[in-house]
């Protein structure tokens, strides 16, 4: 899968891009470069959709999708779009708890919990993260208010990777090598147990009241290659204890 975000509607942080991506002889390319690149190596089973210079969005279908070792799903519903890779051990309880029908898979669960995060839900984002199990990673774009949402799980059960293109642009993706083409030196793991969002940047959903530390990455030839980030135990957020309706991601600004 690769989703790219133009940076006035991602925000990412600011360490992810490494002065050695404009330094070095290898630069990073523009979106479109690398979404075109992205579906020629994939010519028959992939597709995309764009919405202007704000977003884009690849998906790979699996050639034996019941041999698969992850799962690959995208789905789309009320302008909100989920590209879900791997597997949700718990998803029957959560249908339940959602009150969907048994047949919602993991994407359009993923877009249900989106929807009653933003509209104001009755738990905090990490918390509704946190109850997620199984191997996962997704991306969520609403492209109504323009917001980016993004989660990895923690078991390392499945990979992901961002980085930043020649415009600023974000660029997600499960495939390392389509990251490293698209943006030379500006790129890292997604940090595991971390959940991503536009507005309010990057947490972690096992440790959400403790700060992410960015810590840079040295490639082989000695250059700084974006960073990775972790969790801060020594240092906590500066936050009020989140109760009832105000209990949302919109107060992840202020921390």
């Amino acid at each position: 899968m690769l989703a790219i975000f133009h940076k006035a509607c991602a925000h990412p942080p600011e360490e992810l891009n490494s002065p050695a991506s404009h330094n070095g002889s290898k630069k990073p390319k523009l979106p479109e470069e690398t979404l075109t690149e992205f579906l020629s190596h994939h010519p028959h089973n992939s597709f995309s959709m764009g919405f202007g210079r704000a977003a884009a969005l690849a998906y790979v279908r699996p050639d034996q999708p019941f041999y698969s070792q992850h799962q690959r799903l995208f789905c789309g519903f009320d302008d909100i779009y989920c590209l879900f890779l791997g597997s949700l051990n718990n998803l029957c309880l959560l249908n339940k708890q959602y009150g969907l029908t048994k047949c919602t898979n993991e994407a359009m669960f993923v877009i249900e919990a989106y929807r009653t995060l933003r509209d104001r839900g009755p738990y905090p984002a990490d918390q509704v993260v946190k109850d997620l199990e199984g191997s996962f990673a997704f991306v969520v774009y609403d492209s109504k208010g323009g917001n980016v949402f993004a989660a990895l799980g923690s078991d390392g059960g499945v990979q992901l990777y961002w980085g930043i293109a020649a415009d600023g642009s974000v660029v997600i993706s499960d495939e390392l090598e389509v990251i490293k083409e698209g943006c030379a030196k500006s790129f890292a793991p997604f940090p595991k147990g971390c959940l991503f969002h536009s507005e309010g940047g990057l947490m972690s959903f096992e440790h959400p009241m403790n700060k992410m530390k960015p810590m840079p990455r040295i490639d082989s030839e000695g250059a700084m290659c974006g960073a990775t980030f972790n969790v801060d135990k020594y240092t906590r957020v500066n936050s009020i204890p989140r109760v009832g309706s105000e209990a949302d991601w919109t107060e992840w600004a202020s921390h």
